[in-house]
């Protein structure tokens, strides 16, 4: 749920879709992989219906499930159960996640649990050389640029 708040989702909004979902599904939350958002809109996956999309809140609009899935492709869902578990926001690639088992769900560092917001303030305190902070920090060039350009890309 906080997902779809961050991305600027109303709370009232949010409501709405549970319920609706409620009625549609039987589940009374969203941490399941059948539910994402592409920022604005939120989505339930189908898979007893083909494999369709439904757009919540929209009338029962069905959209075209290849597009909306790549938002889906960020998240890592623990199998058993469909919940939600890792979120990668610069894709699987992308070296920053959330993990909630990890800096209490602050995003860090793939691997690494040190947190974004760490090694960008060293990075801003090293007067924005990144050499700095990957020597001084033990990450690599890589490492060290994702931390910097997720943290970046926030204040965007």
């Amino acid at each position: 749920m906080k997902q779809f708040l961050d991305h600027g989702t109303s709370l009232q909004k949010v409501r709405k879709a549970l319920d609706e979902a409620t009625e549609v599904l039987g589940t009374d939350h969203f941490a399941r992989e059948t539910f994402f958002t592409d920022g604005s809109k939120i989505y339930l996956h189908m898979k007893a219906s083909g494999d369709a999309i439904l757009e919540l809140l929209s009338g029962g609009q069905w959209v075209i499930a290849s597009i909306i899935q790549q938002l889906a492709e960020r998240i890592e869902f623990h199998k058993p159960t469909g919940l939600a578990r890792r979120w990668y926001p610069m894709g699987r690639d992308g070296l920053v996640v959330l993990d909630p088992l990890v800096s209490f769900g602050r995003p860090t560092i793939v691997g690494r649990g040190i947190a974004t917001a760490i090694v960008y303030d060293f990075y801003l305190g090293e007067n924005r050389n990144p050499r700095s902070v990957h020597s001084w920090m033990g990450l690599n060039r890589k490492e060290a640029r994702a931390a910097i350009e997720f943290e970046e890309s926030l204040a965007a």
